[in-house]
């Protein structure tokens, strides 16, 4: 009898751990074919995440009573075309915390994304993605781009439709607590049809070796409206620093006799539409680079992209952008995970999200 209640009473506990504890498996897997030209030379190919980085993930979070959870997250890149692992190899290399959930917020340790990159992809009519990326004028600095190692994160709850956002990451350089830390915030409001956002990012940009170098300094607002049948995106940047805006392809893929620099004190205006149409949506962007340095190197971005749900999951798409460089600057036309190697490219892809 005791063995019969002791292997009951187990199995209850395990019934109520197994209830109070949710894990889920997601990701994307997303496919185009490129043409890319305009630069030293043209390109054609098949390339994985212009839409959106294709990405496995796990998450999951446990009730622990009295409204507090404990939540994770891991996110893994990798390329469809080739099958490696994206982020220069990192196992999970998108994202990677833990964290707890009440009332009060959301506080989560690791691998994750900057609060200012955050603010400009949400104002981004491409998303972030295809040939209309505003990566490929506007700032995203990090770690590496847009997220940021060693960070501690507090994310408020929405009150009043005011929301926050802090994060701090430890530079970890031996007896010099400064060197290589980031710090930023972001602040948001969401009324109806507005959603508005200001958010700021700062770099030290020390090392063990190096030493007394300007931090990196962005700043952007963003605001996005739904006008119900079209929603209206703008976004404008400030960028200050060594590396506040460093360029996606470093290589000089234009061959000038000098390679272009990145800017050190810079600003970048965003303007965009999205108009959907049941399954259709069409998307256009504009982005304007000032390089305020002495080389007055600036640059436009137009760019125009469709989207096709052929359902919830999955959509086909296409998108075309060119940039116009001045004064020998060196931007180009990347998507979601590449750089790009010319000012002009042209997308035609497949996402399915899972």
């Amino acid at each position: 009898m005791n063995k019969t209640m002791l292997a009951l009473t187990l199995s209850a506990l395990a019934g109520t751990a197994t209830a109070q504890t949710s894990v889920s498996v997601y990701g994307i897997v997303d496919m185009a074919l490129v043409r890319e030209s305009g630069g030293a030379a043209s390109a054609t190919k098949l390339t994985s995440g212009v839409e959106s980085g294709s990405r496995l993930g796990f998450k999951g979070s446990e009730d622990l009573g009295n409204g507090l959870s404990a939540l994770f997250l891991l996110e893994s890149g990798f390329q469809v075309d080739t099958g490696v692992m994206g982020q220069g190899g990192l196992l999970f290399g998108r994202q990677a915390y833990v964290g707890l959930q009440s009332r009060a917020g959301t506080l989560t340790l690791g691998r994750q994304y900057t609060p200012q990159y955050l603010a400009v992809a949400a104002a981004d009519p491409f998303g972030s993605g295809m040939a209309g990326d505003t990566k490929n004028l506007m700032a995203a600095t990090g770690n590496s781009a847009s997220r940021m190692d060693n960070a501690v994160k507090y994310a408020s709850p929405l009150m009043n439709g005011i929301s926050a956002e802090l994060v701090y990451g430890a530079g970890e350089v031996a007896g010099d607590n400064s060197a290589s830390r980031q710090f930023g915030g972001a602040l948001g409001y969401a009324n109806g049809g507005l959603n508005l956002k200001l958010a700021h990012h700062n770099r030290n940009n020390d090392t063990a070796a190096l030493k007394n170098t300007s931090s990196a300094k962005n700043m952007v607002v963003t605001a996005v409206y739904d006008f119900g049948v079209a929603k209206g995106h703008f976004a404008y940047g400030r960028d200050k620093g060594l590396n506040s805006a460093p360029l996606r392809n470093a290589a000089n893929p234009f061959a000038y006799a000098v390679a272009p620099v990145a800017s050190t004190d810079s600003s970048a205006t965003l303007l965009g539409v999205t108009v959907p149409r049941g399954q259709h949506v069409l998307l256009a962007s504009w982005i304007r680079k000032d390089d305020r340095t002495a080389l007055n190197q600036d640059a436009d971005q137009f760019a125009l992209g469709y989207r096709y749900y052929l359902s919830k999951r999955t959509d086909v798409y296409t998108a075309y952008a060119h940039m116009r460089n001045k004064n020998g600057a060196g931007y180009t036309v990347g998507s979601a995970i590449e750089g790009g190697s010319g000012n002009s490219a042209v997308n035609l892809g497949m996402r399915h999200t899972f």
